[in-house]
């Protein structure tokens, strides 16, 4: 422990908390706890184990981080060897994005402690992770499907895990992770502490709290399921085909810089990206064919505001911590209403307002109901001159007297007329024999990236498509 650390008078201090924790808390600038963080530390502390229901940007990563920590700091040694450093607290996380971002947060709540903290995830160099974990570390961050090849390799050891952590758990099981998080289960002691964080409770996520948790301190900081407060909600009725067009005049006409959009596929999020740089915006895409360097890359430029629109799936958006971020916007609308409530978490966030918008057609109608059921309200429809679904549609879609948006004053032609127009919509290119023209291009601003053969994806980048329900039964600690 660093001798030369004083206790520190804030918020945190009545939790708890040891001097060199207080200290780290301080030199980020952090002076009071937030809610999920006042409840989950204490419980955390006395050794119980938690179903903790929390969204990301609420500060869930330090609820779980701080008070593992301390449990860990009478076992720190500032020894060299290995030996004094086994991994004694194992962190799952779904995506590459989120397991370093939580990896990051052990490493700056533990700088006043001789503890070692270590990440392995796909798509990183295995041996490098392999050399890191020979040298011993207390708190090993993972995502399952590279972990499980450490396990094969025998290059990681679990006799001596006293905590498991599970985070973004109902990503997890969106995933496919669930017969991975079985295997790596029976690896560990069975005696340890579990500490399930979730966004959101799906059935499923309770019958694996069930299998898992032993007697556990259940805290919700959320309404269940709830949508961000300071988000506000708006429908744009389109005809399907118009989408695109419809994007790229909001994003136009309203000089949006920083905006998060959302794709049900990774195709579907790199055309559109393509045609937004068509529409000459500058725009990219992440998602999970993509290598980890292009994520990152195409992140930090977006965080940099290099790049104006970020088209994202659901499953590469999970961990994406934007400060700031005023735009989230569903180009496809999800079929399941917790996604929905997980997309507009990326916006609203640290007391900031925050706009959700949704370009919805037809087709989309059941899954828009099933969104207003889930956060008890009717979002508001606006239309778009020029961009409205036939008359009949257009009442299916209102439900009620519609606002249009973008009307112009009398006399005077349409907002749309006295801005850049998007590009019409054109005619899919027919595919090559082995590759896709769209992508035929280098990446510059106005091109599409070079085209990638498909591969075979190692076991850490599969995706699990076996049914959750079919494999929660016998779960064993």
């Amino acid at each position: 422990m660093d001798q030369g650390v004083t206790l520190i008078s804030s918020g945190f201090e009545k939790l708890g908390l040891i001097p060199p924790l207080l200290q780290a808390v301080k030199d980020l600038g952090y002076d009071q706890p937030t809610p999920v963080q006042e409840q989950a530390i204490p419980v955390v502390l006395q050794g119980r184990d938690l179903m903790a229901g929390a969204q990301t940007g609420t500060g869930k990563t330090a609820a779980f981080a701080l008070p593992t920590l301390q449990r860990l700091a009478p076992l720190a040694s500032t020894s060299a060897s290995p030996a004094r450093h086994p991994v004694r607290v194992l962190v799952l996380a779904p995506t590459r994005e989120l397991a370093i971002q939580v990896e990051s947060s052990f490493r700056d709540y533990a700088k006043h402690l001789p503890l070692k903290c270590a990440i392995v995830y796909g798509g990183a160099d295995m041996n490098a992770q392999i050399e890191q974990l020979r040298r011993g570390v207390e708190v090993l961050v993972a995502t399952p499907g590279r972990l499980l090849d450490h396990v094969q390799n025998k290059t990681v050891m679990f006799n001596q895990v006293s905590v498991l952590i599970l985070d973004e758990a109902d990503r997890m099981l969106d995933m496919g992770f669930l017969p991975d998080i079985k295997r790596i289960i029976a690896l560990l002691p069975p005696v340890r502490q579990n500490l399930l964080f979730s966004a959101t409770f799906p059935d499923e996520i309770r019958n694996l709290a069930k299998t898992l948790l032993r007697n556990p301190a259940e805290i919700q900081i959320a309404a269940r399921n709830a949508a961000a407060e300071l988000v506000t909600h708006v429908v744009h009725p389109v005809a399907r085909e118009k989408k695109r067009e419809l994007l790229s005049y909001l994003i136009q006409t309203r000089g949006l810089k920083q905006v998060l959009v959302f794709c049900g596929t990774r195709i579907g999020a790199n055309r559109l990206a393509h045609q937004l740089r068509r529409d000459h915006i500058h725009a990219d895409a992440i998602h999970g064919d993509k290598s980890q360097a292009e994520r990152e890359a195409a992140l930090e430029a977006f965080k940099a505001g290099k790049t104006a629109v970020l088209v994202a799936t659901d499953v590469a958006s999970r961990g994406l911590d934007i400060e700031g971020l005023p735009q989230v916007i569903n180009f496809d609308v999800p079929h399941s209403p917790e996604d929905y409530v997980h997309r507009i978490g990326r916006t609203g966030r640290a007391g900031l307002t925050g706009e959700a918008i949704s370009l919805v057609a037809s087709e989309d109608m059941d899954a828009l109901a099933a969104i207003e059921k889930l956060i008890r309200k009717k979002i508001e429809r606006v239309l778009i001159p020029s961009f409205e679904p036939s008359t009949g549609t257009v009442a299916t879609l209102m439900g009620g007297e519609p606002r249009r948006g973008g009307r112009a004053p009398r006399g005077q032609p349409p907002e749309r007329a006295r801005h850049p127009q998007p590009h019409a919509a054109r005619p899919e290119p027919k595919p090559a024999a082995n590759a896709d023209p769209i992508f035929s291009k280098p990446y510059e601003p106005g091109n599409a990236p070079a085209s990638k053969p498909q591969q075979q994806q190692p076991t850490s980048q599969r995706r699990r498509e076996r049914p959750v329900a079919a494999l929660l039964g016998g779960l064993k600690r």
